[in-house]
C-alpha cells in the first residue's frame, strides 16, 4: 500500500516509512482485499485498484493501519483548553459540530422532498447569521428538562438508613435482637445500672441518606450536562444576546448549582449502564433525566466516531454544498433527484445515504446537463488518477461533444491549507490528465477545503486547465463568502461553455 498526502499528488510513499501528521489527508492507495480488516473506507476503486480513507486517531497518534503522530487527541466533552494542544483539538472540534450541523439541518428539510435544496438553502443562509445559534441535543434539554430538574431540587429523594449506635435512654426509640442481647451481656441489676455512668445503651438510629440510584444517577447527568451546555456556550460565544444562548447558560447554572448540592450531600455519581430501579422507572421526573442522561451518553460515544471520520462528514458538507449552487442557479430546473435516507446514528462520519447521480439539473439557456455524482462506484481510469470523490458530470445537449467532467476534491487535515499552493499542485494534476487519452474532457477543477476563519479563493492555471480552491466554513461570514465564491465558480464554468 502506498500513502497520499494530498489527493491530487503525483507522489505516493511507502506506508511503513511515511508518518502522517496534522497537514496531512489520511489517504492510500492499496490493492483492493488487502489489509481487509484494518480500519478505514473505501473511497474509490478501479479494477483491481482502490482509493482509502483512515480515520484519525482519538489520541492524536497510532501505529496502525498508519503510522499517525502529532495530531491534537479528541477533547472532552466541556473542556477548557489550558495548554496549545487542547486549544487546538478544542478548535477542531467546533468546526466539526459546524459541520455537522449544517448536515443535520438535511433532516429537516427532508420533510418537505419536493422543496428539499430550498429548504435547505433557507437554513445555511440563516446560518450565515452567528447570532442565531444551532439547534443541539442539550438545547431541547435545556428547554424539556429544566422543569423537572427544578421540581426534584424540591424533594431530593433520600431514605432512612437503620444503624445500632450507643443512645442515650431517654431518645432510646427502637432496639432489636442484638441490641438486647448487649444490653443483657451489660453489668448491673436493671437498665439504668446497664446503661452504664454515660447512660446510653446499644439501639437503632435511623439516619437520613441521600447516596440512592436514582440521586447518582441525577448527579451522573448533572455533570454531563453541564460538560455540554458550557461546550455549546464556548462554541456561541457571538449569540450570547440570543434567547437560546440565555436558556443554556441558565440551565448551565441550575446543573451546576444542583451538583453542587448532591455533592454536599454525600451523593456519588453513577456509572453509565447501571440498570434502572424502580424510583427511575415510576417517577416522572427521575424518569426524565434518566432518559436525557442516556441520549447525552450516546452522544458522548458517537463523538469517537465522528471525529475519527471528519473527513467523510466534511465530504458530505461539500456535497451539500455544491448542490445548493447548482440549484441557486438563475437557469437550473432539477429534473432527477436520488432518494436522500437519514441515518439517525453516522456510519463512518456519514449521516444520509443516496443512489448516484445525487441530483440532475438542467440549465435551459446554456442547454446542458449536469449531474451530481457523489461517491461514484462506476469510474474511468482518468477519475480514479484524479482521487476527486465528488465529481460533476456536464453533457452540451446543443452539440456531440464529449461530456466534460469537473473534478472536486475536499481534502481535510487539522492544520489550515494555502488555497494557492493547493490549487497549483492541483492544477498540474490536471493538466497531466488532460494529455492522457480518455472518454472525458477535464478542463476544470474545484478544491474545497476549511477555511478556519478565514475565507481564502484562488486560481491558478496549467496547460489549457484551471482549478480553484476556495476556503469555506459551515458558519458566519466564512460561509456565506465561500458560498459566494463557489456559486461564481459554478456559473463561470457554464458561461465559458457556452460560449
Amino acid at each position: 500500500m502506498y500513502l497520499v498526502r494530498r489527493p491530487w499528488s503525483l507522489r505516493s510513499e511507502d506506508a511503513e516509512e511515511t508518518v502522517f501528521g496534522p497537514e496531512d489527508c489520511f489517504l492510500g492507495d492499496a490493492e483492493s482485499g488487502i489489509d481487509r480488516n484494518s480500519r478505514h473506507t473505501k473511497l474509490l476503486s478501479r479494477e483491481k485498484r482502490e482509493l482509502r480513507l483512515f480515520p484519525y486517531p482519538k489520541t492524536g497518534s497510532a501505529d496502525a493501519p498508519i503510522r499517525v503522530s502529532g495530531l491534537p487527541a479528541r477533547p472532552k466533552i466541556g473542556l477548557e483548553p489550558k495548554t496549545p494542544e487542547e486549544k487546538t483539538a478544542v478548535e477542531a472540534s467546533g468546526r466539526m459540530h459546524r459541520v455537522l450541523a449544517r448536515i443535520a439541518e438535511l433532516e429537516g428539510a427532508l420533510d418537505d422532498p419536493e422543496n428539499l435544496w430550498q429548504r435547505l438553502q433557507e437554513a445555511w443562509d440563516r446560518a450565515e447569521d452567528e447570532s442565531d445559534p444551532r439547534m443541539s441535543e442539550i438545547v431541547r434539554q435545556s428547554n424539556q428538562i429544566k422543569p423537572h430538574l427544578i421540581e426534584l431540587e424540591k424533594r431530593i429523594r433520600r431514605v432512612l438508613r437503620r444503624n445500632r449506635e450507643l443512645t442515650p435512654l431517654n431518645r432510646v426509640q427502637e432496639m432489636d435482637r442484638a441490641s438486647m442481647l448487649w444490653m443483657v451481656r451489660q453489668p448491673g441489676k436493671n437498665t439504668a445500672e446497664r446503661a452504664g455512668a454515660d447512660q446510653r445503651v446499644l439501639a437503632i438510629v435511623r439516619h437520613e441518606n441521600f447516596d440512592t440510584l436514582e440521586n447518582r444517577v441525577l448527579h451522573a447527568y448533572l455533570k454531563l450536562a453541564s460538560h455540554f451546555a458550557r461546550q455549546w456556550l464556548r462554541e456561541h460565544k457571538r449569540a450570547k444576546s440570543s434567547a437560546r444562548f440565555k436558556m443554556v447558560e441558565s440551565y448551565f447554572r441550575l446543573c451546576r448549582r444542583i451538583a453542587r448540592e448532591l455533592a454536599n450531600l454525600g451523593v456519588a455519581i453513577a456509572e453509565p449502564g447501571v440498570p434502572a430501579n424502580y424510583v427511575l422507572m415510576e417517577d416522572r421526573s427521575y424518569r426524565a433525566v434518566d432518559e436525557a442522561w442516556d441520549r447525552l451518553l450516546r452522544q458522548d460515544k458517537a463523538e469517537d466516531e465522528l471525529w475519527a471520520w471528519q473527513a467523510e462528514s466534511w465530504t458530505d458538507f461539500c456535497v451539500l454544498a455544491v448542490t445548493l449552487a447548482l440549484h441557486g442557479l438563475n437557469e437550473s430546473i432539477l429534473i432527477a433527484q436520488a432518494p436522500l435516507v437519514w441515518v439517525d446514528e453516522a456510519i463512518q462520519g456519514r449521516r444520509f445515504l443516496h443512489d448516484r447521480p445525487l441530483a440532475v439539473f438542467w440549465l435551459r439557456e446554456s442547454g446542458i446537463i449536469v449531474e451530481v455524482q457523489a461517491r461514484p462506484e462506476e469510474i474511468s481510469a482518468n477519475q480514479f488518477a484524479a482521487r476527486a470523490n465528488l465529481w460533476l458530470r456536464v453533457t452540451d445537449l446543443k452539440t456531440d461533444a464529449v461530456e466534460r467532467r469537473i473534478p472536486v476534491w475536499t481534502p481535510h487535515s487539522f492544520n489550515r491549507m494555502s488555497a494557492q499552493s493547493e490549487a497549483q499542485s492541483a492544477s498540474t494534476l490536471v493538466h497531466a490528465l488532460r494529455n492522457r487519452p480518455g472518454q472525458e474532457v477535464l478542463r476544470e477543477g474545484l478544491i474545497l477545503m476549511p477555511a478556519h476563519g478565514v475565507t481564502e479563493t484562488y486560481e491558478a492555471t496549467s496547460g489549457g486547465g484551471r482549478v480553484q480552491a476556495i476556503a469555506i466554513d459551515a458558519v458566519g461570514e466564512t460561509l456565506k463568502e465561500g458560498k459566494t465564491a463557489l456559486a461564481n465558480f459554478v456559473r463561470t464554468c457554464f458561461q465559458e461553455s457556452e460560449a
